[in-house]
């Protein structure tokens, strides 16, 4: 305590002049207005400048939040845009309500993604306890990104579209040609249609889409471009390759949709078989 005032003592006079000078500087800037005016306004220009920078950082630290109710908002947002989809065909005939597809969706984020693997998986940290379930598709803004494998209480494992057992009904959505998307393994940015017959003609820059035909996913999500075509070693199928839409190397925050008369749609397909068989 002794040293610290003797630390004091010995800077008498500057502090001395610090407190002069400040004195002077409140006099001259609390009676002349336009050194006032001057200094109010470089006061509020520094002191905008902290409280912005304050406010950026609190705003960054703050974006997991933002983004997780953003996610969650856009799910409700997506199942009320389902309820209001109507066929653009006009000579589509409605089947029994109860067998039009209701889609309910969800939102999570991506905590672990692998993309040099032949199966390649995604982990997500939300599960049972969320209403998550196998058999979901996954998908974000840009497309499909796979398919729900199996659940924990609060974690969910995916069937990346990455992985060469997944495959995805799909469409050319201009011309309503049927195929399915495979991942051949090779490149992360790229995979497979198949099942195209020879006779259809699928020109690059195509879009391909969901068919909604297996009930995983709705109809018309984004999969990817047709990137070329040849007729491939098949005889009875076009080798097609397309440039996949959603960037893997990049997934974040995806959304989960369960189609929730699956479970009937697959039991009458199953009696349907049944019938035929007798």
């Amino acid at each position: 305590m002794q040293r610290i005032l003797l630390f004091l003592y010995s800077l008498r006079a500057f502090l001395l002049f610090v407190f002069l000078e400040t004195i002077a500087i409140w006099l001259i800037v609390s009676f002349n207005s336009q050194q006032g005016s001057a200094f109010f306004n470089s006061s509020n220009r520094f002191s905008g400048k902290v409280l912005g920078a304050k406010n950026n950082v609190s705003e960054y630290f703050s974006l997991a939040e933002v983004n997780k109710r953003l996610v969650d908002t856009n799910a409700e947002l997506l199942a009320e845009l389902e309820m209001y989809k109507k066929p653009a065909d006009s000579t589509y005939i409605q089947l029994d309500s109860s067998l039009m597809a209701k889609f309910e969706f969800k939102g999570a984020k991506v905590i672990n993604n692998s993309i040099r693997l032949s199966q390649n998986h995604l982990t997500l940290n939300k599960g049972a306890a969320h209403g998550i379930k196998p058999g979901m598709g996954v998908f974000n803004g840009q497309g499909v990104v796979g398919r729900v494998k199996g659940v924990s209480k609060n974690f969910a494992t995916v069937i990346s579209l990455l992985h060469i057992d997944l495959l995805i009904s799909s469409k050319i959505e201009s011309t309503e040609v049927f195929g399915s998307i495979k991942w051949d393994g090779a490149d992360p940015k790229n995979a497979k249609m198949l099942y195209i017959p020879r006779h259809v003609k699928i020109e690059v820059g195509d879009k391909v889409v969901t068919s909604g035909y297996n009930a995983v996913f709705p109809e018309g999500i984004a999969i990817g471009t047709v990137s070329e075509v040849s007729q491939g070693t098949d005889t009875n199928y076009l080798d097609v390759t397309v440039d996949l839409s959603t960037d893997f190397t990049k997934v974040t925050y995806v959304y989960l949709v369960e189609n929730s008369i699956e479970e009937e749609l697959d039991s009458l397909y199953i009696n349907s078989e049944i019938n035929n068989e007798q």
